[in-house]
């Protein structure tokens, strides 16, 4: 007995050590990963898409210019300034395109949106074949398809707004255009001089690689992942279920290569993230009137405030990262719809849901990367 009680004893706490010890990994920062003045330049960049449609009042639209800002902010290659133009210019137009897709299916039927969803996922998977700074910016704009489906399918289900393509692809590609305008600017500051790449943290590789068995193999699961659970949220018209598949798009993984750690980290931070989020959107419910248009405006800055947070701490700690983009795209998308204290529980559950989906396909990933060598990919 004696024995058996030393043994337990001196496990819990070794079981405990473990717990703590990858709890710190999760949340280890790294101060020198901060980086404010580009955290600020997107918050700057960001208040004149959100003053503009305040003014005209069609809020709607705010989410779509502020992913253009964003993303064309994240392709920027850096060097000369017309180089750098014309590869944003061409990723914002690719960008419009995906744009008017999304938004275009967002209402259809399940089916033709489980297809579609499908298709441009393993498309962006694929395109780890002509380089990492191309696949990087592929999986950019799969991330935005899966938003834009699930932010015109909760318009849709409301009811009370109307949303145009056209308007939609003209708000995405007018934040795009704003980042090249402000990197005008800053080019005419400094001198006309060659410019760093604004995230220099993103790979800048452009060189082909072949389109090897585990790399096809991860597209493909990934794509279905992605089909699957556009086809269980839906196929099955579950409240808010979009959550899922952004869930599992924002915490899949983009390479077989990608640590564990990593992994985890975005796991955890989608969690939270959309912990966050609930909480945020819990604040209007019941709320009508004057006092509800102020909750929203307060909503939005807070939501901007979060994708800046997010802009600023990407190498300090990649768990809060997640999370913070996380939050800040879900109060946006979900911000014209109602809420109340069932709203939620769903939103956390089919958070998990999404998250839990994903940990399966890293599990299956980790096999595959253990049992075969595969092209590696770089993680965003």
């Amino acid at each position: 007995m004696s024995v058996a009680t030393e043994s337990t004893g001196a496990g819990e706490p070794a079981r405990g050590g473990k717990v703590m010890t990858w709890l710190s990994k999760l949340f280890e920062v790294h101060p020198a990963g901060l980086n404010w003045p580009r955290a600020v330049a997107f918050l700057d960049a960001a208040l004149v898409p959100m003053f503009v449609f305040w003014a005209i009042g069609h809020e709607e639209y705010l989410l779509s210019a502020l992913f253009g800002l964003l993303f064309a902010a994240l392709a920027d290659p850096g060097g000369g300034y017309g180089h750098r133009a014309l590869h944003v210019s061409v990723f914002a137009l690719t960008g419009a395109g995906v744009t008017a897709l999304a938004f275009g299916v967002g209402s259809g039927s399940w089916g033709l949106l489980t297809c579609v969803s499908f298709a441009v996922t393993l498309a962006a998977g694929l395109m780890a074949a002509f380089g990492a700074r191309r696949f990087v910016n592929a999986l950019l704009l799969n991330v935005w398809f899966v938003v834009a489906v699930g932010f015109e399918s909760g318009i849709h289900q409301e009811g009370r707004i109307t949303s145009h393509v056209w308007a939609q692809v003209l708000s995405w590609t007018g934040g795009a255009l704003l980042w090249i305008t402000v990197a005008f600017l800053w080019w005419l500051v400094r001198g006309r001089t060659d410019q760093d790449q604004p995230f220099s943290e993103l790979p800048g590789d452009t060189s082909r690689k072949g389109l090897t068995r585990p790399l096809v193999l991860f597209a493909l699961i990934r794509a279905l992942v992605i089909g699957g659970t556009v086809a269980l949220a839906f196929g099955l018209d579950l409240s808010y279920g979009y959550w899922i598949p952004i869930a599992a798009i924002v915490a899949l993984k983009p390479s077989l290569e990608q640590a564990a750690l990593a992994g985890a980290q975005r796991l955890v931070g989608a969690s939270i993230g959309a912990v966050v989020a609930a909480l945020l959107l819990w604040v209007p419910a019941g709320e009508h009137g004057l006092r509800l248009f102020a909750v929203h405006r307060g909503l939005e800055v807070v939501a901007l405030v979060l994708l800046m947070h997010g802009a600023g701490i990407r190498f300090w700690n990649y768990t809060l990262y997640t999370a913070a983009i996380a939050a800040g795209v879900l109060v946006l998308i979900d911000l014209p719809q109602p809420s109340d204290d069932a709203a939620e529980g769903y939103r956390v559950l089919w958070t998990l849901c999404g998250a839990g989906t994903s940990l399966i396909v890293m599990l299956l990933a980790g096999l595959l990367a253990k049992r075969t060598a595969g092209t590696p990919s770089p993680s965003v």
